[in-house]
């Protein structure tokens, strides 16, 4: 019968440097966590959801302002309220201008937006964009968490369902607890090879339910990709067909199985479902292409109304119906994307707010705002009864009840 094992002395000291050097790794990664030099105060108490301007307003009157330089033309606003970001500190505004919570930060903003009623900031640090927290929108509190490897230079890909980030190699998708659903692209630490396909340069990206879309250039040329944004496994893109494109052209819109790109060399916006079938072409005014991040990835600025899906490029508003995504309407002169309210499209132009009949395409009326000399973009979005503007790195919010 052999002798039962003892331990030896240096087995006993062995073990007391393993536990000691876990205990400091464990310590070390604790108090240099990103996360540890935030500070959230979170609201007092839960906010009810403000909702949305339903009427179209006779006239409007600044409220107030508030610096803003996140990342993004676009105000944002979730559940009712205006989320900005300033000196460190991501702020949540209720319509009537009170302060709800705060979230304080010494990393760069990568990305703000929103989703499920949540906050959603990705913020830089040693490991590029990817250390990310979501916030309740109407609570302040912590909703959720993630860090990974990131690019350094993103921009938001969001819908009601997901939001992530493109790069010109890499978009990333996550769902509302923060897990990853879809990887698709260069990976600087894959856990498996060939799990991708081949590698391209991103130039732009939208999703929606259940469809990525994206804009690559190729070696073969460029294309127009689809994916299902709910894979067996995040790691490996589930691919649907592709379509060649033209050079330069990218995405204006995405329904749950089409999406539709501008084609400069035509002047028409095309539309291909995921199957790679052609489905439209509208010719529209010349654009003359969005803004870029990483002198490569497209900015794509869309907004929904309840009948049309919108995009926004220069002084352009581009409407489109639904299912085919042909356009359906231009209304030039457009200073940004805007919402529906009672029925009508209301956006900003040079001289105030236009009301405008998506049925027609006619704007009906202008509800005249002075923005004392700002010329520069100007997309609007409503937190309750108020519109809110952002224009450059402030958002200023205009009342509506002025009865």
């Amino acid at each position: 019968m052999s002798q039962p094992l003892r331990r030896t002395r240096n087995d006993l000291i062995a073990t007391a440097v393993i536990t000691v050097l876990a205990i400091v790794l464990l310590a070390i990664a604790f108090f240099t966590a990103p996360i540890r030099n935030s500070h959230l105060e979170p609201a007092a108490e839960e906010y009810e959801n403000a909702g949305r301007l339903a009427v179209v307003p006779s006239k409007v009157e600044e409220a107030f302002r508030l610096p803003d330089s996140s990342p993004g033309v676009q105000p944002v606003i979730a559940a009712g309220m205006i989320i900005t970001y300033h000196d460190g500190t991501i702020t949540a505004t209720t319509p009537t201008g009170d302060t709800a919570w705060t979230y304080k930060r010494p990393n760069e903003l990568c990305l703000l937006g929103h989703a499920w009623d949540k906050v959603v900031a990705a913020y830089r640090d040693n490991a590029g964009c990817g250390d990310v927290v979501t916030i309740n929108a109407l609570t302040g509190e912590y909703a959720g968490t993630r860090s990974a490897i990131a690019p350094d230079v993103i921009t938001r890909v969001q819908s009601n369902d997901r939001v992530g980030y493109a790069s010109s190699h890499r978009v990333e998708l996550w769902r509302s607890d923060m897990v990853k659903t879809v990887e698709y692209g260069y990976n600087e630490a894959p856990q498996e090879p060939d799990m991708q396909p081949e590698s391209c340069t991103i130039n732009s990206a939208l999703t929606r339910t259940d469809l990525l879309a994206t804009t690559e250039y190729c070696d073969d040329g460029p294309k127009l990709k689809f994916q299902n944004t709910t894979p067996e496994d995040s790691r490996e893109p589930e691919m649907y067909e592709s379509v060649d494109i033209s050079e330069n052209a990218y995405l204006v819109a995405v329904s749950q199985d089409a999406a539709a790109i501008y084609d400069p060399d035509s002047h028409k916006v095309r539309t291909y479902d995921k199957d790679g079938n052609d489905l439209a072409a509208s010719e529209i005014p010349p654009l003359q292409g969005p803004q870029k991040v990483d002198q490569l990835v497209d900015v794509i600025t869309v907004a929904d109304l309840p009948h049309h899906m919108t995009y926004h490029e220069n002084d352009s508003l581009l409407l489109m119906e639904p299912s085919r995504l042909s356009v359906t309407g231009v209304f030039q002169g457009a200073l940004g994307t805007g919402f529906p309210a009672g029925e009508r499209l209301l956006y900003a132009s040079d001289t105030g707010i236009a009301v405008a009949n998506w049925d027609d395409n006619k704007v009906e009326t202008i509800i005249p705002v002075d923005r004392g000399g700002y010329t520069g973009p100007v997309y609007i979005d409503s937190a309750g009864t108020t519109i809110v503007e952002k224009r450059g790195e402030e958002i200023v919010v205009l009342n509506t009840n002025l009865s």
